[in-house]
């Protein structure tokens, strides 16, 4: 090793932070030894607080979803949408479509292929009370409206108002990159104590159970995939096997860097998943997708606030707590990870360009996504198609009994699977990053045997609940681990006001200076950096 790598490796294993990493990495240990030894009771323990939380506080989560999304457009169209997410002369470091793909790709990427023909059909069979007959076809305009609320304009405000507050501590007034420095027009200096660690801690376990959700998602779906395929049978032991592979996979790209590796990786996912879509759109019932997409998509706009404050007080409670509660949790879930990195990335932004970018132009791509692979299944089960029975067999298989009915299966299903596993390795290597920088002291460019520490962590925290009881435990303690969180980010969003509110009144830079970038398409590391960031790191590249 030369002087200079090891200067560099001092360097980095200098700025970690021995509290946070140390008391994180033996919970996050003693928690994978509880899931081997006692998996039994792991799972019911896990089963019993997630029905004490759902039940006594589906509302909160209800409430501040729609908080959150309120807040977003709030800060949008206000006076504070010209502030710049660093100095006045910052502009952003990476091109538009970069940026959209990356935040896309960690945002929901293997979600969407998991649930984007699934829960429509699940819906149908069994939708909200009140709303539609289930198997009808109203139940199927209902299917679609309730699967873009779940997945459009709410969660990614809340990896907004995240990720804002993260961007404009950390960038604008000079913060580490911590979710605790958020923090630090409330608690003052006490963010560089045991509170602000102990809120950095809460970060890396929501981060690191939300992450757990993708990795049990993925295997799944490439599980389900190879049956398919090739009629390997869907088993435990060869999820966690798959997830071995992977994790190693996404290690290997977290340590080239965002430059490199998850840049790569998120371009090609869009490329690709585009690439699927406009298949399925071809030749699929082109015509029914359109029109399905039009009506539902009014039909979601038009029962927005109608949707977004039911809490199931006078009826379809059960319902609720099982699809849009649970879901506003796991979003609380994965916001420290995908608010962390999205800040990470977006850098010389404006507010405003910032929350439009991050809710509208995601929210479009999901609409899109389901109304394509969603309507084309939904289109498929109303007139005979059977899907209902195979997603009820598991919802992993959802996409795969889609496609099966189109031509070209075999190639098309190849195709889902090398997507499924590419979103797999963009997001988990986006996790690990977040997950060194959180326990790095904020270090945009986090020491590399602490990425890599991470990234086994959350593999091995996947498998152990996909032993534990499957895909439900691994939802189950998602949303457990989020739930304080929940108020750290009612806490980010009232410093963040509160900050925003002592910003000075004057003139901001003129129009064509404050929308400068958008369709910047400079090189990567073109932009304003810090001067850490520059730094010849394996994270950063």
């Amino acid at each position: 090793m030369s002087n200079a790598t090891a200067k560099r490796a001092e360097s980095a294993l200098a700025r970690v932070d021995p509290a946070v990493l140390y008391i994180s990495v033996t919970l996050a240990a003693l928690f994978v030894a509880w899931g081997v030894f006692f998996t039994d009771n792991l799972a019911s323990v896990a089963d019993a607080t997630l029905g004490r939380i759902i039940g006594n506080f589906g509302w909160l989560f209800v409430l501040t979803s729609s908080g959150f999304v309120l807040l977003a457009a709030v800060l949008a169209f206000s006076r504070f949408g010209g502030i710049r997410l660093g100095k006045d002369g910052d502009r952003p470091e990476f091109s538009t479509a970069s940026w959209v793909a990356m935040m896309f790709s960690a945002g929901m990427g293997i979600g969407l292929m998991f649930y984007g023909a699934s829960e429509p059909i699940m819906h149908m069979s069994s939708p909200p009370p009140g709303t539609a007959e289930a198997g009808t076809e109203d139940a199927a305009r209902v299917a679609l409206e309730y699967s873009y609320f779940h997945w459009a304009i709410h969660p990614w405000a809340m990896y907004a108002v995240a990720g804002l507050a993260l961007a404009y501590f950390g960038f604008r007034k000079s913060g580490n990159g911590l979710i605790s420095s958020a923090f630090r027009p409330l608690l003052g200096d006490r963010v560089d104590g045991p509170l602000g660690k102990s809120i950095d801690i809460l970060a890396i376990f929501a981060t690191l159970f939300g992450s757990a959700v993708s990795l049990g998602l993925g295997a799944l779906q490439i599980n389900s995939g190879l049956k398919e395929l090739w009629g390997i049978a869907n088993s435990t032991e060869l999820a966690v096997s798959i997830i071995a592979v992977l994790t190693i996979m996404f290690v290997i790209s977290a340590l080239s860097g965002v430059h490199r590796g998850i840049q790569w990786l998120s371009n090609g996912n869009m490329i690709l998943a585009v690439l699927l879509l406009l298949f399925v759109f071809a030749v699929g019932p082109t015509v029914f997708i359109l029109n399905s997409q039009t009506e539902a998509l009014g039909g979601y706009l038009a029962s927005l606030p109608k949707m977004s404050f039911k809490t199931g007080a006078f009826g379809g409670g059960e319902w609720l707590s099982g699809w849009t509660v649970f879901y506003w949790a796991w979003w609380i879930s994965w916001t420290p990870f995908v608010g962390t990195f999205i800040a990470r990335i977006s850098r010389g932004r404006t507010i405003r360009e910032f929350i439009v970018g991050v809710v509208i132009a995601p929210s479009l791509v999901s609409v899109v996504w389901f109304a394509i692979l969603g309507g084309t299944a939904l289109n498929q089960e109303m007139h005979g198609g059977q899907l209902s029975a195979a997603v009820a067999k598991g919802e992993e298989a959802g996409l795969f009994a889609t496609l099966q009915n189109l031509p070209w299966f075999p190639i098309t299903s190849v195709v889902v699977i090398i997507l499924v596993g590419l979103f797999f390795v963009s997001g988990a290597d986006a996790a690990s990053v977040v997950l060194g920088m959180l326990s790095c002291r904020g270090s945009m460019n986090p020491s590399r045997p602490v990425v890599i520490l991470w990234g086994v962590l959350t593999g091995l925290v996947a498998a152990v609940l996909l032993l534990a009881g499957g895909l439900e435990a691994v939802k189950q303690v998602a949303i457990i681990a989020a739930f304080p969180f929940l108020f750290v980010m009612i806490g980010m969003c009232v410093s963040l006001m509160k900050a925003l509110r002592a910003e000075p009144k004057g003139e901001r830079p003129p129009a064509h200076e404050d929308t400068a970038g958008i369709d910047d398409e400079r090189e990567p590391g073109d932009g304003v950096r810090t001067a850490e960031a520059m730094t010849d790191s394996p994270a950063v590249g």
